[in-house]
C-alpha cells in the first residue's frame, strides 16, 4: 500500500502565509459544473460551444475554439499553417517550455529570439537577427509575456513575415491590449487557462482566429479530425456515421471545464482591475527601494497590460541578489517565482533548438536578476504591504551587513 506523505506546513510567526498564486472558482462556476455532472454529458458538447461563443465576444474575434491546452493551442495553430518539417519558426528565449516543445511536437525547428532585458520580450533588432541567421522563418511565435501586449505586427515585418505567418501565445494576455484592440483579434492567438492564469479552471485552452478556413482546420483537429462528434453523433435523431478527412489529436475541452470558463469569465473584467489595482500598490511600494526594477508597462497608445505577473528585477551590487531575496522571502512563507528559466538553459531543449551566433545575452542577464511576486485578485492590500515590508527590510539587512564589513 503507497503511504502519502504530505508536505510540512511552514507557519509564519509575523502573520498568515502568502502564497505566489491562488486560483479561485467562484460559487456560480461550482453550480455550473454541478449541472454538467448531473447532465449526463461530461465531455465536449452544449456548454464547449456556449463557452467558445462568449469568450469570442469578450475579445471580439471571429472564432474561438476550445481545446485542452494553451501547449496544444500553438500545435494546432502551427500545424494549420501547413509547414513543410523542420520549418524554422522564430520564438522567444524567454518563454515557457511549453511553447517550444509545440513547435517540435509540430515537426518544425524552434529558432530562438534574445530578448530586451527590461521588458523580457523580442526587440525589432533581435528578431532581426534571428530571422538573417536562420535564412528566413516560415512562422514565428509572439509571446505577450507577464500579460505585457508586444507589438506583433512590428516583430512580424523584422522577421519579413506577414500576420497571418504569425502565432501569438496569449498564456499570460488574456485582459490585455495593444493599440486599443484586445488580445484575441489576431490571425492566431492561443490563450492558457491553466490554474495560475487570469481565467484559471484549472486546464484547458482556447484559439481565436480572423481566418475562416483556419477556425475549422482546428476544430476539427482537435479532436481526431473527424467530421463530427459524439455529443452531435449521439443526439436523439442523430446518425453514427462520420469521416476522418484530416490529421487529428485528443485536445479537446470538456463540457465540465467550459461549463465552469462561462461562469468565471463573468468575474474576469472586475479581477482584471483588481490585478491592476495591485500591480500600482506595488509600484507605490517597490519604487522607493534602491535596486528594484519595477515591470515595464506598456507605452504604446491604447495599451493596457494584464498583469499576470508582477515581475520585478534586483539589480546585483546594490542588492543581495535575486536567490537571496527569494529565499529571504520564502523564509517569511511568502511566495516567488521565475519567468522564466531561458530556454537555452535547459538541457534538453537546449540541443534541440537554434541559437544565432551571437548568443542570447538579453535573456541571460534578465533571468540572473527577475522575480516574479504574488500577484491575483484575492490577494490583499495588507499582503502586499507585508511582501514589500520583507523585500525593503532584506535589502536594508544586504545593505547593512555590506557597510560593517
Amino acid at each position: 500500500m503507497t503511504t502519502i506523505v504530505s508536505p510540512p506546513v511552514i507557519t509564519r510567526t509575523d502573520g498568515v502565509p502568502v502564497p505566489f498564486a491562488h486560483c479561485e472558482i467562484v460559487v456560480e462556476a461550482r453550480e455550473a459544473a454541478a449541472k454538467v455532472l448531473q447532465s449526463g454529458w461530461l465531455t465536449t458538447g452544449p456548454e464547449v460551444l456556449a463557452f467558445e461563443s462568449d469568450f469570442a465576444a469578450h475579445v471580439n474575434a471571429s472564432h474561438a475554439i476550445a481545446v485542452s491546452s494553451c501547449t496544444a493551442a500553438i500545435e494546432l495553430a502551427l500545424r494549420s499553417l501547413g509547414l513543410p518539417p523542420g520549418a524554422p519558426v522564430l520564438t522567444s528565449a524567454n518563454t515557457f517550455c511549453g511553447a517550444v516543445h509545440a513547435i517540435l511536437h509540430a515537426g518544425l525547428r524552434p529558432v530562438l529570439v534574445d530578448v530586451d532585458h527590461l521588458t523580457g520580450m523580442p526587440t525589432e533588432a533581435t528578431t532581426r537577427d534571428a530571422a538573417s541567421s536562420c535564412g528566413g522563418p516560415a512562422a514565428m511565435v509572439v509571446t505577450h509575456w507577464a500579460g505585457d501586449p508586444a507589438d506583433v505586427a512590428m516583430l512580424a515585418r523584422a522577421a519579413g513575415l506577414p500576420l497571418d505567418s504569425v502565432v501569438e501565445d496569449a498564456a499570460h494576455a488574456i485582459g490585455s491590449q495593444h493599440g486599443g484592440l484586445a488580445v484575441g483579434q489576431g490571425t492566431t492567438v492561443c490563450f492558457s487557462f491553466y490554474a495560475t492564469k487570469n481565467l484559471p479552471l484549472g486546464e484547458g485552452g482556447m484559439v481565436t482566429t480572423s481566418n475562416d478556413a483556419r477556425a475549422d482546420w482546428i476544430r476539427r483537429a482537435r479532436l481526431h479530425g473527424m467530421s463530427s462528434d459524439a455529443w452531435r453523433r449521439y443526439l436523439p435523431g442523430g446518425r453514427w456515421r462520420y469521416d476522418v478527412a484530416q490529421e487529428g489529436f485528443k485536445a479537446n475541452m470538456t463540457d465540465l471545464q467550459a461549463a465552469m470558463g462561462r461562469a468565471q469569465l463573468r468575474y474576469l473584467d472586475g479581477w482584471q482591475r483588481r490585478r491592476s489595482e495591485l500591480a500600482s500598490r506595488y509600484d507605490e511600494r517597490l519604487g522607493l527601494l534602491e535596486g528594484v526594477v519595477l515591470p515595464h508597462r506598456p507605452s504604446a497608445p491604447g495599451s493596457k497590460h494584464a498583469w499576470h505577473l508582477y515581475a520585478i528585477q534586483l539589480l546585483p551590487g546594490a542588492t543581495p541578489g535575486r536567490d537571496a531575496v527569494a529565499d529571504a522571502l520564502a523564509d517569511r512563507c511568502i511566495g516567488t517565482s521565475v519567468h522564466f528559466i531561458p530556454i537555452h538553459h535547459l538541457s534538453w531543449l537546449s540541443t534541440s533548438v537554434d541559437i544565432s551566433p551571437g548568443g542570447l545575452p538579453g535573456a541571460d542577464r534578465m533571468f540572473s536578476r527577475v522575480l516574479s511576486l504574488p500577484l491575483y485578485p484575492q490577494l490583499s492590500d495588507q499582503q502586499v504591504d507585508a511582501v514589500c515590508d520583507a523585500i525593503s527590510t532584506c535589502l536594508t539587512r544586504s545593505t547593512t551587513t555590506g557597510s560593517t564589513q
